[in-house]
């Protein structure tokens, strides 16, 4: 079954009936499917029912610093792992495949196995080793996927600033690899770099287009 996000903000409904079973429940979200450039990003989160940081929230509602400030307190008391897919794979493999694996490797890479997963969106990742939910809209929904959603984008924001860093001109620290008005600009007198996503259309154009005018 798929369940439908509400628009109350995010609650325990989800876990109370697993965590009564006393099963170890991970929330699992992805962040970076739009970008132009940079990796797609899951984060697994396996929070304990007795010390969950308030405020939790779809990481898009929530400024940068209430992010950070909850990835602290979340790596305090709770199990965090972190699954990536890079460039390359997002590349050949499509970036649905390539976010479905970053989750997958989110929640294998747990210190302690999940026994059920709540997973935001529709699919759930191939070969779990778990049982798992999908949740459409879930990071506004499961306090486990906020969880999840939060530190998946702290942690590719950060990437992305070390990134901007290798190669200035393209904005990453403010834009984290979207397709922003100087991003664009720098695509087009910077060039393509080895961190954009080259199946992307507007990557993929430059490039034909430059080898089309260079043949």
């Amino acid at each position: 079954m798929v369940f439908m996000g509400g628009m109350d903000g995010p609650d325990d409904s989800f876990e109370t009936p697993l965590w009564g079973e006393n099963l170890r429940v991970a929330g699992v979200d992805e962040v970076g499917r739009g970008p132009l450039a940079g990796p797609v990003v899951a984060a697994a989160v396996v929070l304990d029912p007795l010390c969950i940081p308030p405020g939790l929230n779809d990481s898009k509602k929530l400024s940068a610093k209430r992010r950070a400030r909850l990835t602290g307190w979340l790596h305090e008391c709770a199990e965090v792992s972190i699954g990536v897919a890079t460039v390359e794979e997002i590349d050949e493999l499509n970036i649905l495949q390539a976010s479905l694996l970053a989750m997958h490797r989110a929640v294998t890479g747990l210190k302690r196995p999940a026994q059920h997963a709540l997973v935001d969106g529709r699919f759930i990742p191939p070969q779990l080793p778990c049982h798992a939910t999908p949740i459409i809209k879930g990071d506004g929904r499961s306090v486990s996927i906020a969880a999840a959603s939060v530190v998946a984008k702290c942690y590719r924001d950060r990437v992305m600033r070390d990134l901007a860093q290798q190669h200035p001109g393209y904005g990453w620290e403010t834009n984290a690899g979207y397709g922003s008005k100087k991003h664009k600009e720098a695509l087009q007198n910077l060039g393509v770099t080895p961190h954009h996503r080259r199946s992307f259309k507007p990557i993929h154009n430059i490039l034909w287009q430059a080898n089309f005018t260079s043949d």
